[in-house]
């Protein structure tokens, strides 16, 4: 699977129902364990026991020409199981309304405990283009 958008994370994107505003709104990303289900739309979508950590807000947020883009960040004390995606996802307090925005394939990589530092593609995250 390549990495993309959620197919309802891009609804809210353009406009649905809780629209996404990348900038103003509390925007994570978690690690997770399980498979891609393009009818996943809000974190509780996702297998509990496979989501592996979650971060705080993403600082340094921009959109600019069709380009997401925010600082890179570091999520401390990682343990649990391997994991094979980074999830963008809108946090809105309460995981049955916390949209799926976008899923990262990355090699599989089995936290220690330790610090977790992900670094974002000098280009942004992703593009509407």
């Amino acid at each position: 699977m390549a990495s993309q958008l959620y197919p309802k994370g891009a609804a809210h994107i353009l406009g649905a129902a809780t629209k996404v505003d990348f900038v103003a709104d509390n925007i994570k990303i978690l690690f997770y364990s399980g498979s891609f289900n393009s009818a996943h739309e809000f974190v509780s979508d996702l297998t509990g026991a496979s989501i592996i950590a979650r971060s705080g807000n993403l600082a340094g947020k921009t959109v600019a020409l069709g380009v997401f883009d925010a600082n890179d960040i570091t999520i401390t004390a990682v343990s649990g199981s391997a994991f094979t995606h980074v999830i963008l996802y809108k946090d809105s307090g309460a995981d049955a309304s916390s949209v799926l925005v976008a899923i990262f394939d990355v090699s599989t990589y089995t936290p220690s405990g330790g610090d977790v530092n992900v670094i974002f593609n000098a280009s942004g995250l992703f593009s509407i283009a």
